[in-house]
Order: structure tokens, then sequence, then C-alpha cells
């Protein structure tokens, strides 16, 4: 029976500590990444606000390229939308929010495997000879416990998908 008991008391002692991090840990992320692409801002805002060009350079929809995707509305407008479901990449929308000159807003909507959302903004800036500067944003909430405590697993997977991105979105534009 001690050992029971002292079972129990390690793994409540466990569940503490667990809470105890997540509280001092982060409740949100921000993630930025920049490339330059040999092509003007116009060019490459167009791959980016048209969303008929998101699973070509996209490193996500590109890990299950079977899975359900539906494209609605008017390319490079508000109200633009991607949406996807499947095994790995789960359930979630993409939604431009605004567009100016310089700039593309999406609203990020995931609701599997998890609940949660997100802000995904480009810049695009004039750079060199008909080269763009693109810079992608992404920030969101880490909702607590688990989301804190996986935080920094998910800014280290994220640094990286972002990178990838972008690389195959320089790819996409510059061929």
């Amino acid at each position: 029976m001690v050992v029971v008991y002292t079972i129990l008391l390690v793994l409540g002692l466990l569940v503490v500590a667990a809470l105890l991090i997540a509280a001092l840990l982060p409740g949100s992320y921000n993630i930025e990444k920049n490339i330059i692409i040999n092509r003007p801002p116009g060019s490459v805002m167009e791959k980016v606000a048209d969303l008929h060009y998101y699973a070509q350079w996209n490193p996500w929809q590109k890990t299950e390229p079977d899975s359900k995707q539906e494209i609605t509305g008017t390319p490079m407008t508000r109200g633009h939308r991607y949406s996807w479901k499947g095994k790995k990449v789960g359930e979630g929308s993409l939604t431009l929010k605004d567009i100016d000159s310089k700039h593309i807003h999406f609203d990020l909507e995931f609701i599997k495997p998890f609940k949660s959302s997100a802000n995904d903004n480009w810049r695009f800036d004039e750079w060199g000879n008909a080269e763009t500067k693109i810079t992608w944003q992404n920030n969101g909430e880490l909702p607590y416990p688990m989301g804190r405590l996986m935080g920094p697993i998910l800014n280290k997977t994220l640094q990286k998908q972002f990178e990838q991105g972008l690389l195959n979105l320089k790819a996409l534009c510059e061929k």
C-alpha cells in the first residue's frame, strides 16, 4: 500500500510541476522569416494572395497532397479562402482578411487536431533591381497548459517549416 501512495504522490508532484512550468512559459508565439525573390512584388504577391497556388509552395499541404482542399472566393480579395481536411494535416482554413500594395493578412484557423487560431501576415518590399524582400510572420496564443508546454517544440518546428515554405515560394516564383 505504501508503494501505491508513493507512486500517486510522485505522479501528483509531476503534474503540479508541469502546471507550474506551463505557467512560467510564454502564452503566445511569434515566428518571422524572410527571403529575397528575384521577381517584382506584384508577381510574388499574386502567388501568396491567390490561394490556388497555396498547395504548390506551402510545406504543410505538401506533406499530404491527397488531402481534401477547397478554395472559395475571388483571388486577391477579402474573403478568399483555402480550407483543408486530411489525416496528417488535420482540418482548418486560411482566409484573406486584408490586402494592400505591400501587405497581405490572413486569418488562420485550425479545427483538428486542436482548435486554435493565428494571424498570418506577409510584407512585400522592393529590393534591389526587380527583386522582392518577403517577410512571413505568424503569431497566435498558446493555451494553458498543453499549448505552453508544447510551445518550444512548436516554435522550432515552425521555424523550419517557414524556411522551407519560403524556399518553395521562391522556386515557384522564379521558374
